[in-house]
């Protein structure tokens, strides 16, 4: 009986290598007739282009919800949750706002901590993002 290689699948892991956006699709749903939609329906027509121009890895998406109020509603990749917040009477800025927070949000449930830890001392490794991850390997330059 021949050996197999045990077969296995890698994960994410997100800030090693590069940094992976959680956010995967935002979808926009407005209705054409309501009055709750008002700031929504100027937001798709005079934001919304160049705020997908800027993202291209997110996946826009522009539905109708007639006789509803307007919602962005946000897939992530990891662990496929759904967030859902209502827009309704919002002006474009408070609603361009909002996707914005929709799209850094990690997708993790929110935790209340119950005992936060204070410090009088500061941390020796510092403050750690993924922003300030320097690559292990340089790319050879053109010149």
């Amino acid at each position: 009986m021949p050996i197999r290689a045990i077969q296995s699948i890698s994960s994410n892991r997100n800030g090693i290598g590069a940094y992976i956006f959680q956010c995967k699709k935002i979808q926009f749903c407005y209705c054409n007739w309501a009055g709750s939609s008002r700031g929504m329906n100027l937001f798709l027509r005079n934001i919304l282009p160049k705020f997908a121009q800027d993202h291209p890895y997110i996946e826009m998406v522009v539905s109708r919800r007639p006789g509803k109020h307007p919602i962005l509603r946000e897939k992530h990749i990891v662990n496929g949750r759904e967030k859902v917040i209502c827009v309704r009477n919002l002006d474009p800025l408070q609603i361009l706002k909002k996707a914005e927070l929709l799209k850094n949000s990690s997708g993790a449930k929110l935790k209340k901590i119950k005992w936060p830890v204070f410090s009088m001392n500061t941390s020796i490794r510092g403050i750690w993002s993924p922003f300030h991850q320097q690559n292990a390997i340089s790319c050879p330059s053109n010149s």
